[in-house]
């Protein structure tokens, strides 16, 4: 595996450890017990992503990203402050969904990027449904409190 297939991964555990964090801490502040639950499994989720890539990119001689993104930490900041202000159900949700969109859009850009090395692509492909999945239960739930209000 090549350092590109490391600098691949590594920018996917790093965008896919800003939404564990997140979700980690969404399930600490909401006060709905359906939502502590969910925001806790799909941290568990995002957990294992990173535990899966962190483990392609040490198969390929490299060192995997311990951090996230400051873009996520100024999502995560921006979604404190949303929930603060409003609806801290809605607000935490709202901000989740942004972060899977970016996970999602960055998943979907590796995979089709013909840059992105053989070897990389195989691990992000795997990961893929995972990903998507997370994505489409927070669009949909975002989706559903928003009809709701």
């Amino acid at each position: 595996m090549s350092n590109k297939t490391a600098n691949t991964l590594n920018d996917l555990i790093s965008i896919a450890r800003d939404g564990k964090e997140f979700y980690e801490e969404a399930a600490q502040k909401v006060d709905d017990a359906e939502l502590k639950t969910l925001f806790a499994r799909i941290a568990t989720s995002k957990a294992q992503i990173v535990n899966e890539l962190s483990t392609a990119v040490q198969a390929a001689g490299g060192k995997p990203e311990d951090s996230g993104t400051m873009v996520g930490s100024m999502q995560q900041m921006y979604g404190k402050i949303r929930a603060a202000l409003g609806d801290t159900e809605y607000g935490y949700v709202a901000e989740l969904e942004e972060s899977e969109d970016r996970l999602l859009e960055a998943f979907d850009e590796a995979a089709r990027d013909a840059d992105t090395p053989p070897a990389a692509r195989d691990v992000v492909v795997r990961l893929l449904p995972e990903v998507r999945s997370c994505h489409d239960v927070m669009r949909a739930r975002k989706h559903a409190m928003k009809a709701a209000k």
